[in-house]
């Protein structure tokens, strides 16, 4: 059952995760820690993610905007240090408050409402005329590069704030989505050199055969979700990345994600 349930997830995620540019790991995470330890899910979903990502490269690869990787991508691979320095100095934290639902118990954090915020705002300003055809200059990459990657640091979620800022660079389709799975690749590199030594350290023990049949259905759902891609244009993925930003805001607000 860990097995179907995993590979599902990971095959929708992926295929989800292709016009969006986030997800899988939001996806893959609490399903890999129903049935592991969450220091292992959180590793095992990093090798997935990676994966995916390199996936995802050998299809679009030569779409990257090189430009836009290195003023976005090299400041977001040096926040996210900054950020996770500061979240251990923040992991005494207390939650704001907790409440319960179903039977299950929710804490809402500060970091999550600010980044829960941010998220919805990106999403509006996609649905205002007024900001419709609002574009970021390429001077302003680096900015969002620095907030994707102190966040990613922080928390783990920078993928959803690296599309909101590289949609608004009205780049072509295939360009959005290489350039971002590139980007993702930096991070990921940077997130593995950290937990690759704990897990030779600490002699952790990995589900392989998991990790490669989750990796496996996440390479069908990047293989399906390109073939939709070539029937849908740039409004459509601009669509949904923002409907997405919106919906991961409030779960973020509210404390279920």
């Amino acid at each position: 059952m860990d097995y179907f349930i995993i590979c599902i997830v990971a095959l929708l995620g992926s295929a989800l995760t292709l016009f969006s540019g986030f997800g899988l790991g939001t996806l893959l995470l609490p399903v890999f820690a129903l049935f592991f330890p969450i220091e292992v899910a959180i590793i095992m979903t990093s090798i997935v993610h990676f994966s995916n990502n390199i996936i995802k490269l050998l299809f679009f690869g030569k779409q990257i905007d090189k430009n836009v990787v290195l003023k976005f991508g090299i400041p977001a691979i040096i926040f996210a240090f900054l950020g996770a320095y500061i979240l251990k100095l923040l992991s005494s934290m207390q939650p704001i408050f907790e409440y319960s639902f179903s039977g299950k118990t929710f804490q809402v954090m500060l970091i999550k409402i600010i980044i829960g915020v941010l998220l919805i705002v990106f999403s509006l300003i996609e649905f205002i005329p007024r900001f419709k055809n609002l574009e970021f200059n390429q001077k302003y990459l680096s900015v969002g590069g620095a907030l994707s990657g102190f966040f990613g640091g922080l928390s783990g979620h920078q993928g959803a704030l690296r599309s909101a800022f590289l949609i608004k660079a009205h780049l072509p389709k295939e360009v959005f989505i290489a350039t971002g799975v590139c980007i993702a690749c930096l991070v990921d590199i940077s997130r593995l050199s950290i937990y690759i030594p704990e897990i030779i350290y600490k002699g952790t023990i990995l589900n392989y055969s998991l990790i490669i049949s989750a990796t496996v259905s996440a390479f069908l759902g990047v293989y399906f979700g390109n073939k939709l891609l070539q029937k849908i244009t740039i409004t459509t993925i601009q669509n949904i990345v923002a409907v997405l930003l919106f919906v991961f805001g409030g779960l973020l607000i509210f404390g279920i994600i």
